[in-house]
């Protein structure tokens, strides 16, 4: 169970990161307001923010003030906003629910959907380079470049490919976590690697975050799978079920339920142990490994 000091970081950074997204987000005029509608409808009020906190726990790790830390959270929440937006689209995923509402594309037209999605991405890239990020161009032109490379074919781009690709296929384990690596894992990497760019971190701390993040991101995938097989539409706030009824190949199905839950458990393990040189400074963190395994949503 979740200590309420967690609880509590968990809570006060996503109200921050949807203060923060709310003052960044366009307001709707002129005759582009529907996008602009569609990028708050899939930006705002959403989910549990939990790459926005992974991000705003790792600068405070390096002492950084909240203002640039939850400017790095908004930019990470638009890119991970635009992913679902596109993720639910009928050539993808084809979802009608999102976070316990209609999907962009339901809500919308899938159109305004693709162009929402567009434009919530590039707005990651503005915010980060905008000089409020961090008065440092170095810093703000490595955060872009992390950024850039979570996003894109060599990241969630490229597993979303595998992915749509696999579908109806028997991948073996190596394949699908090589999969689950760069649609899932490598956002949650840049996540809790951002925090260290912003605080001019040492080569040793970002290497240290970067291996905490890699084991996080593979425990999370597997919780998600076991939610996916178990959970409740209500509950998680999309379809449940969806990758069994697709034919997708996940941990579950290749693992087992007793296997996959001990390999997250192992995961978060390890992820915990990667964290050792930050002392009690990295409890927060330390707790989001078991709250990935034990989460029920």
């Amino acid at each position: 169970m979740a200590s309420l000091a967690f609880e509590k970081a968990l809570t006060e950074t996503a109200a921050g990161v949807e203060r923060t997204l709310d003052h960044l987000l366009p307001r709707p005029q002129g005759p582009e307001a529907r996008v602009i509608e569609a990028m708050r409808y899939g930006a705002l009020n959403g989910g549990k923010r939990f790459r926005a906190f992974l991000a705003h726990q790792g600068a405070k790790l390096f002492a950084m003030d909240d203002e640039r830390s939850l400017r790095l959270a908004a930019a990470i929440e638009c890119v991970h906003a635009y992913s679902l937006v596109h993720d639910d689209l009928p050539c993808m995923d084809d979802d009608d629910m999102r976070r316990g509402k209609p999907s962009v594309h339901r809500a919308f037209d899938e159109a305004t959907a693709v162009l929402a999605g567009d434009a919530l991405l590039t707005l990651a890239f503005e915010i980060l380079a905008d000089p409020a990020t961090h008065e440092d161009a170095r810093v703000r032109a490595d955060l872009v470049l992390g950024l850039s490379r979570a996003a894109g074919a060599l990241g969630m781009v490229g597993g979303q490919m595998i992915d749509m690709a696999s579908a109806g296929e028997d991948l073996a384990i190596g394949p699908l976590t090589r999969m689950h690596q760069l649609k899932t894992g490598a956002l949650i990497a840049f996540s809790c690697e951002g925090g260290a760019i912003l605080g001019h971190a040492s080569p040793s701390a970002r290497q240290a975050l970067h291996a905490y993040a890699h084991d996080l991101g593979l425990a999370y995938q597997i919780a998600d799978d076991l939610l996916d097989e178990a959970g409740d539409s209500a509950a998680l706030g999309k379809t449940a079920g969806k990758d069994k009824s697709q034919g997708k190949a996940t941990f579950l199905t290749i693992l087992g339920e007793e296997r996959a839950r001990a390999q997250a458990s192992l995961l978060a393990d390890q992820a915990v142990a990667h964290l050792e040189m930050f002392d009690d400074r990295a409890d927060i963190l330390r707790e989001a490994a078991s709250f990935v395994i034990n989460r029920r949503a």
